[in-house]
């Protein structure tokens, strides 16, 4: 999987897949989200801001390290959120 490459711990990403499915959660990471913008997601100072918000939804107590190897691992994929094949390859790299 490519998000090892960016310091993500397996248990971790299981832990938070199995977090999201629960749809209370689901929704508050999409009004989180809602509106965001490509260049919004090469903001560095704006990711960090989304992680730590998605953090706080999720339960998760996000070190400063976790929390830059998302930045970096978001900034890095260059996703654009009105692209449908962005998203589909997200959808897959964390299935």
């Amino acid at each position: 999987m490519s998000y090892h490459k960016y310091g993500f711990e397996p248990a971790f990403v299981e832990r938070v897949k199995m977090k999201i499915k629960n749809p209370e959660i689901k929704e508050r990471v999409k009004m989180i989200l809602q509106g965001v913008t490509k260049y919004d997601l090469q903001d560095r100072a704006k990711v960090r801001r989304f992680v730590g918000m998605i953090g706080k939804a999720l339960g998760e107590r996000l070190t400063d390290r976790q929390v830059d190897h998302m930045v970096n691992f978001v900034i890095a994929q260059k996703i654009d959120p009105n692209n449908t094949f962005h998203l589909i390859k997200l959808w897959g790299m964390f299935r």
